[in-house]
């Protein structure tokens, strides 16, 4: 094989990196929250610095009508809703999964959630102490797991 036939194979395989890397880096976040909410926050400092991207934040007091008009099923509501490129992003959901997500762009997922408050999760950090957890995905393709975090 010679250097030019390598350069050749290898060129599409890194012009679609580049392009999902400038597809992450390109998405808007805007996050929506509660004025009371400290974990919010510290969750949009994850994300801020894993994906390097900057998050617009709404505060509102009305996160209910954020969840339902933005179809979130009530099972998988949690703190604070994030719209990213489209996707719906509820709770405590790691950024490289909403890169993942971003990159892989899964025909019939709506978003992704992490319900309630998981010890451990991003955000929600306490010391050593972790609940196991799992990021599931929704949307017309229904409920599916798309990480799971021990």
């Amino acid at each position: 094989m010679t250097l030019r036939s390598i350069r050749s194979s290898l060129a599409p395989a890194l012009l679609m990196l580049a392009a999902c890397s400038s597809a992450v880096q390109a998405a808007t976040y805007q996050m929506f929250r509660d004025p009371n909410c400290g974990c919010c926050e510290l969750w949009a400092d994850h994300v801020r610095t894993e994906a390097a991207t900057e998050i617009v934040e709404t505060v509102t007091s009305d996160m209910a009508l954020v969840k339902t008009s933005n179809g979130v099923p009530p099972d998988l509501w949690s703190c604070h809703t994030m719209i990213v490129d489209g996707y719906v992003i509820e709770g405590h959901v790691p950024a490289a999964d909403i890169e993942r997500l971003l990159a892989e762009r899964p025909e019939g997922v709506r978003g992704l959630a992490v319900p309630g408050m998981p010890v451990g999760s991003p955000g929600m950090e306490m010391g050593d102490r972790t609940q196991p957890y799992q990021v599931i995905a929704f949307g017309d393709a229904g409920l599916s797991v798309f990480a799971t975090y021990e």
